[in-house]
Parts: C-alpha cells; sequence; structure tokens
C-alpha cells in the first residue's frame, strides 16, 4: 500500500505555491501561441492540472532520478521538479512545448534535464521512477519506460476511467505489481504505481495466449 498526504490549494507550503503561481502564470502567457492545455481548462488550472499532479509528489522516494515521458505543457514532471527533491528529467519532443519547459523551469529554478526527442530516441541513465499522464495507453508505456527504469524502479502513471481495460491489454506481454490510488481530482481517475516490471516470456503465458 501507499499514500497520498493531502494536498490542494490550502496544503502547500507558501514557497512552492509561489512557484506554482509562477508557473501557471507563464503557461497561460504560452498558452495563446502553443496548445499546452485547453483554452477552456485555463479558468481551473490548478484542480485539473496543477493539483492532479501534486498527488505524485508524496509517492515520490527523497532524492531519486526520475524521467517524465511526454512533458508537454509539465504535467506532471516540473510540477514534481517543484515538490521534491528528485533529479528529474523531462522528455519532450515537440520543440515548442521543450522551449516552454526550458522557459518555466528557469523561472522557477527547478531542478530538470529537458530531452528534446522523441521518447523512443531519449537515451538517459536509468532512472527509480518513470511518470507520465495523459500521454499513451498502459502497454506503450511499459514498452517505453521499461528502457529507461533501475531494475528496482517503478512507473507512476495518472490514468482515467478505461485503467482496468488497459490493466488487461498490459498483462498480456508484461508482469507488473499493481497498486491502485484512487485520485483525489478526479473522480473517474486512477494512479497506478507499477513495480517489479518484466516482460512476459512465452512459456509464462496462459495455455491459448
Amino acid at each position: 500500500m501507499f499514500h497520498v498526504k493531502p494536498q490542494g490549494g490550502n496544503g502547500v507550503p507558501d514557497a512552492l505555491r509561489a512557484k506554482l503561481d509562477r508557473f501557471a502564470e507563464i503557461l497561460t502567457r504560452w498558452n495563446s501561441r502553443i496548445n499546452l492545455v485547453s483554452p477552456r481548462d485555463l479558468a481551473h488550472l490548478w484542480d485539473r492540472h496543477i493539483a492532479d499532479c501534486l498527488q505524485l509528489a508524496s509517492l515520490i522516494p527523497p532524492g531519486v532520478r526520475l524521467a517524465d515521458m511526454g512533458s508537454g505543457g509539465g504535467f506532471p514532471g516540473l510540477i514534481i521538479a517543484m515538490a521534491t527533491d528528485a533529479d528529474v528529467t523531462l522528455i519532450e519532443s515537440d520543440q515548442r512545448k521543450a522551449a516552454f519547459l526550458r522557459e518555466a523551469a528557469r523561472a522557477v529554478g527547478a531542478r530538470v534535464t529537458i530531452i528534446a526527442r522523441r521518447i523512443e530516441d531519449a537515451d538517459i541513465p536509468p532512472v527509480q521512477v518513470v511518470t507520465a499522464r495523459a500521454l499513451a495507453a498502459l502497454p506503450q508505456l511499459l514498452e517505453w519506460s521499461s528502457h529507461f527504469l533501475a531494475p528496482d524502479g517503478f512507473c507512476l502513471f495518472l490514468k482515467g476511467r478505461n485503467v482496468e481495460d488497459e490493466l488487461t491489454a498490459a498483462a498480456a506481454d508484461w508482469h507488473m505489481a499493481v497498486s491502485r490510488l484512487p485520485s483525489r481530482t478526479n473522480a473517474d481517475g486512477t494512479i497506478l504505481r507499477l513495480g517489479d516490471i518484466r516482460r512476459v516470456r512465452h512459456s509464462e503465458r496462459a495455455p491459448g495466449r
């Protein structure tokens, strides 16, 4: 089992809140030029995006190396970097979004490395944690993350209402230890913590598969 400490507008330390407010200002300015979040989400940026990502902060062990796949508007990787002491690598292939991430990270003093390449082309040292949000179905996420994870590492994925279907699809090719935590910000959301991830050998599959 794992536990998320209370998060949200009233539970965030002042110093972190100041960084997040600065981040929100930069994102709002950039969003008029490139699509970082839906325009209709700007009025609800804290609840729908920032607070959603902050849920992961207390699940990150101190001082780990972390890779965030498809970082886009900074969710969840840049938020995690602001809220923890993790050594975070943001992987984002869109050059304009990577430029936004550089400016936002510099403005808030976040400790990040930004790799502006496709996920499958990224070459980084093994990490203890891989994260992603609203990026791809679970089988694809596991394929990508398997190239980055250290042997004792785990994944944290924010998923929606189809999470059980995605887990079933992934189980055909992947062994994993699964923990689920209901999202505090999305009634249909689930935080997946996946450890002991390895490819299923043909001999391990059930007959008929």
